[in-house]
Formats: C-alpha cells, sequence, structure tokens
C-alpha cells in the first residue's frame, strides 16, 4: 500500500517539474526526482530483504527522502515553481505515505527479535 501511494507522488513530481525552468534542470528538478525515486525503490529492496529489521531499516530510508521531496517542494513552491494547491497535494500524498510506512514499521519492528534498537526503545 505504502508503495502504491507513493508511486502516485513520483508520478506527480515528474509531472510538475517537466514544467519548472530549464536552469534548474540540473538542480532542483533532478533532485526532486532523485529523491522521489528513492522512496519506492527504498521500500521495494526492503520488501525483498530476509529480514524484518532490514525491512524496517529500509522503510527508514524511505521516509528520509520523502521529507527531502517534502522539503523540495516547498522550496519549489517559494520560488514560485509550484502553486500552494499543488504543494498542498504533494504534502496530502506524502503525508498519508509517512504514515502508512511508519504503521509497517512499527508492526517489523514487533516482530523482530532481538534487542530493540535505542530511538525505538524511548518511545
Amino acid at each position: 500500500m505504502a508503495w502504491q501511494k507513493v508511486m502516485l507522488l513520483v508520478e506527480e513530481v515528474y509531472r510538475t517539474t517537466k514544467s519548472f525552468p530549464k536552469e534548474e534542470m540540473y538542480g532542483l528538478t533532478q533532485q526532486l526526482r532523485r529523491a522521489a525515486i528513492s522512496v519506492p525503490s527504498n521500500i521495494a529492496e526492503g520488501h525483498s530483504r530476509t529480514g524484518s529489521r532490514e525491512f524496517a531499516h529500509r522503510l527508514s530510508i524511505a521516509g528520509g527522502s520523502l521529507s527531502e521531496v517534502e522539503t523540495q517542494m516547498e522550496i519549489a513552491r517559494r520560488l514560485g515553481y509550484i502553486t500552494a494547491e499543488q504543494l498542498t497535494c504533494f504534502e496530502k500524498i506524502a503525508a498519508e505515505t509517512g504514515r502508512i510506512m511508519q504503521g509497517l514499521t512499527n508492526s517489523l519492528e514487533r516482530l523482530a527479535p532481538g534487542p530493540r534498537p535505542l530511538a525505538a526503545a524511548k518511545r
């Protein structure tokens, strides 16, 4: 479910960045696209791993990339490349995806044998 949801975000990033200024092709456009692609790629890689800890780790990396996309979209809005409405649409998809990924991470951490990571133990 998280992978499918974030694939919508990737598609939207590509559609939106097509209209960015040409001088951003190797700047914000490329950075946004790479960060967006990283999210479903890390989810897929984690899913293919054998252990739940490895999957949780990849979900954490995907979450970081998702935060990058959110930050870069805010930059795009501030530079006038996207509208506030477009940003709201991205934020909605990103927030929903983030909640799904966090729920999955929590489930995986409960399944993982052995000591829990320090960050999870503090919750």
